[in-house]
This record gives structure tokens, C-alpha cells and sequence, in this order.
């Protein structure tokens, strides 16, 4: 009798104690974050959650509130830290909603997409004689709104945001791209050619890249291609302070990208005078080159106007190919013109690492012919969740960049370059460095940058010329002139 007296009284004291420590919850509190969450039937993350409680929380009070909800089996969760997305508890996890190991399915190449884009896929996958003919819709275009109109909803877009934002303050436009450029030109070249059904492999795009090495057996037109995605990038991050969604950016984008692989080679650069048709596809796009300049414009004015980056990026995948604007060479103008609004806000970039070629290419038949984005989006998402989780493991083993580095990155980068292109030996190339720092560099900064310069000059060899925008025959012309000796 008295063991179960003891019993009793220290069970009750336990209780005690936890009543104390464990406040119990409001129900209408988490009430209203079920309810938050149940409006994102594909998922959302926990700022999103933050910013639509109308009562202002913590954040470790809301992610307590949402562990408490996620173990009573309320709400569900995919991801972690960062990536992690709550989801109403009927409602089984889209694709895009977290950074995650790939299942069995998406590891074959296929992106787990909503009911919205299978729908989608179901009518795209009829015979092309049971489809429906469509031109191009100018109110598909006209209707959107910028900053009314969003294809993202608000919790889409902070996902993005979450996962894309690097850990790091304000910097310049085009930094965090600078930083791990190497890697971005060879994954953006090699996926959006890729895409396009170019054969080129991984290695092999690399080998193009630094070495200007052609693979046997390949199409000179497949090597082309990834050396003109080369220059894109690099004109995109070399002038983050200058691109935007205008004429001059998009039409000097086309004019890198079309270089060499257009019939009419004065067609680079130029907005379509011809009539054009997509393969495999009931849709026509449209044939008068007054509205086609027209719509150009609102395409690009529309999508300036657009204050949030990810829907910016977005948007214009849509509709600048749907326009087909050029003779060809449209989507890849689309792709890597969606990395501008990254590339200034110095968010990480869309590489579109392993998304398959035949998933995209129905997404973009949704819009052609049915003006629908749910697959495209479902792609997209997905897309930019591999790119943040890639590039944040590619930048966490670069380590910090040397600031001084990257301040004078363009200055270095243009009197190496010169070096090379005027074959200069030691003594000249010594000379043009003390010149060069005496005309562009503040004195406190000239002596470090002579060294530096120096030391860039000295380190040149086959497998590193090519950041410095140099061709291997003019490579080769250089090393036959340079002395050893002074």
C-alpha cells in the first residue's frame, strides 16, 4: 500500500513538473497554422507560414508549434532546415516541394509532377492529328499583370527564396556568380545544350571548355553549341551591372548563343522576319514581324517590371519562347536569360542540372499549345531545388573567395588577356602590369595588384587560359614567344 501511495505521488509530482515546463498550446493557435498551411496544397515553407499568421510569432515558437502539429499527425513534412516543407495532412507531398534524396523514380530521370500537369502530359502524349491546332494567343500575354498576375504563388516563391538566398550580406551584382563561374559554365553549357539534343557528355564539355579540345565523332555544330553557351555566360556575368531585361541584353544573348549555327547568319542578334513551326507540335507561332517587335517589347517590359526575381525568371521562360521572337535559338535564349534576375540579386543560378530533356520539352508544348504552365512550373521548381542543393555544396568546398580577388577580378582579367593576345615576353608583360596598375588602380591597392597580376601571368597554362576569355591557337602563339628570361 504504501509502494503504490509512493508510486502515485511521484507520478503526480511528474506531471506537476511537466505542466510547468510544457505550456500547453492554444488550440486556435494551431488552428490557424493548419489552416495556413491547408492553403498550399503543394507545400510550404516555414517563413511563408510566418509571414501568413496574422498573429507575429517567434520563429522557434512557430517551428515548435509545427513539430507539435507534424507528431500529432496534423500536418506532414518533407526536407530539412532549409528545404523543409509542411503540407496538409491529406495531401501527398508535389513535386518542388524541398531538397531531398531523389526517389526510384526521379532517379530514372522522371519529375514527380502535380494533377494539374499530368493533365497536361495526357493531352500532349495524342497523336498530333487528335490534337488541336493553336496559334499564338496575344491575351495570354496581355492578361498577365506584373506584380498583380503571378504563374508562383507567394509560397513558391519564398521556398526560392529560401533555398537560393547564399549565406552571405550584399555584395555587388554578379558576385556570388563570379565565384563559382568555372563550375556554372560548364553545368549551364552542357545541361541547356543537352536539352537541345546535343550529345556532347559531362566530361567532354569540360575537356571543350578548358582546353578547347573537340571530341571525335561529334558534330562541329555540338561543339558550337556549348562554346557559344560559353560566351553567353560569361557576357551575362561579366556585365551584371549592366544586363536586365531589355533589348540590349536579349538580343546581344541571341547573337552569343546563334553564333555560326543559323542558315542566315545576319539573323543573329535580329528579331524574326520569317515564318517558323515547331517540330512535333500543332502550334504556329505567329507570322507578322510588326507584332512580333511589338510583343517582344511588352515581353521585355512586362518582365522588368516584375519586382520578385523567381517570377521574373519564370515569366520569361514562358513567354519569351512561346513569342518564338527569332529564327531559332529561342529557348536557350529563354534559359539563360532566366538566370538575370539571379545573377544581379546574387542568388544561386538555375542550371537546369538533370532535368530531362522529354519532360521539358512536353512543359514547353503546354504552353504552345494549351497556354498552360503547370508542368513548366513543376519543372522549374524542382530545377532550381537541384541547382541551390548542387551549388551549395560546390560553394561550401571552394571555400571564401580572397576579396581582393574579386574586387579587381575584370581588371585582371583584361591585362592578362592583353599579355597573351600581344605575345608579350616577361619583360614586356612585367612592364604592361606596372603601366596597367599606375592607370586603372587606386595606389593604396597597386602594389598587391602588380603581385597578384604577376602571379596570374606566371601560373598560365593549358588546363586554366580559358577563364581569361583566350583561344587555344592564340594560347599557343604566346607560349612560342615567351622568354624565360627577362
Amino acid at each position: 500500500m504504501a509502494a503504490h501511495r509512493r508510486a502515485l505521488l511521484a507520478h503526480t509530482f511528474q506531471c506537476a513538473a511537466s505542466c510547468i515546463m510544457a505550456k500547453p498550446i492554444p488550440e486556435k493557435a494551431l488552428q490557424d497554422i493548419e489552416a495556413v498551411v491547408s492553403a498550399h496544397p503543394e507545400g510550404v515553407g516555414l517563413q511563408a507560414v510566418l509571414d501568413a499568421l496574422e498573429q507575429s510569432l517567434p520563429r522557434r515558437t512557430l517551428q515548435y508549434r509545427l513539430k507539435h502539429l507534424v507528431d500529432a499527425g496534423r500536418l506532414t513534412k518533407t526536407g530539412e532546415k532549409r528545404w523543409v516543407r509542411y503540407f496538409p495532412a491529406d495531401t501527398e507531398p508535389r513535386a518542388g516541394s524541398g531538397v531531398r534524396e531523389p526517389s526510384h523514380e526521379e532517379a530514372a530521370g522522371v519529375i514527380p509532377v502535380s494533377r494539374q500537369a499530368a493533365e497536361i502530359q495526357t493531352a500532349l502524349r495524342k497523336p498530333l492529328r487528335s490534337r488541336k491546332p493553336a496559334g499564338y494567343q496575344h491575351r495570354f500575354l496581355d492578361q498577365y499583370r506584373p506584380n498583380h498576375t503571378a504563374y508562383l504563388s507567394p509560397a513558391e516563391r519564398a521556398h526560392l527564396r529560401e533555398i537560393g538566398m547564399p549565406p552571405s550580406g550584399p555584395r555587388p551584382a554578379g558576385t556570388y556568380a563570379k565565384q563559382i563561374l568555372n563550375r556554372l559554365l560548364i553545368d549551364l553549357s552542357w545541361n541547356s545544350s543537352r536539352l537541345e539534343g546535343n550529345t556532347y557528355s559531362l566530361l567532354d564539355t569540360k575537356r571543350l571548355i578548358a582546353f578547347g579540345e573537340e571530341t571525335a565523332g561529334k558534330a562541329h555544330v555540338e561543339s558550337q553549341m556549348i562554346l557559344n553557351h560559353k560566351d553567353a555566360i560569361e557576357f551575362l556575368v561579366g556585365s551584371a551591372e549592366e544586363i536586365g531585361f531589355n533589348r540590349y541584353t536579349i538580343l546581344n544573348l541571341h547573337a552569343l548563343l546563334a553564333n555560326n549555327l543559323l542558315a542566315d547568319p545576319e539573323a543573329t542578334g535580329r528579331l524574326r522576319r520569317i515564318t517558323v513551326g515547331i517540330e512535333k507540335s500543332v502550334f504556329h507561332p505567329l507570322e507578322v514581324p510588326p507584332l512580333i517587335e511589338d510583343y517582344f517589347d511588352q515581353i521585355l517590359a512586362t518582365a522588368g517590371a516584375i519586382a520578385d526575381p523567381f517570377e521574373q525568371a519564370f515569366f520569361i521562360m514562358v513567354q519569351l519562347p512561346y513569342l518564338q521572337p527569332f529564327d531559332d535559338v529561342n529557348k536557350r535564349v529563354s534559359r539563360l536569360a532566366a538566370n538575370i534576375p539571379f545573377i544581379k540579386a546574387n542568388l544561386i543560378p538555375l542550371s537546369f542540372t538533370e532535368v530531362p530533356a522529354d519532360i521539358y520539352t512536353e512543359a514547353m508544348l503546354g504552353v504552345y499549345e494549351l497556354n498552360r504552365i503547370d508542368l513548366l512550373k513543376d519543372v522549374f521548381i524542382w530545377a532550381y531545388e537541384r541547382s541551390a542543393a548542387h551549388y551549395t555544396a560546390v560553394r561550401q568546398s571552394l571555400g571564401e573567395p580572397d576579396p581582393f580577388r574579386l574586387k579587381y577580378r575584370s581588371a585582371l582579367q583584361e591585362v592578362v588577356q592583353n599579355i597573351v593576345l600581344e605575345r608579350m615576353n616577361r619583360k614586356a608583360a612585367f612592364n604592361r602590369i606596372f603601366q596597367w596598375a599606375e592607370q586603372h588602380i587606386p595606389q593604396e591597392d597597386r602594389q598587391r595588384f602588380r603581385e597578384v597580376a604577376e602571379n596570374e601571368v606566371l601560373s598560365l597554362h593549358a588546363g586554366n587560359f580559358a577563364r581569361y576569355r583566350i583561344k587555344p591557337s592564340e594560347f599557343s602563339a604566346w607560349q612560342a614567344a615567351w622568354s624565360p628570361n627577362p
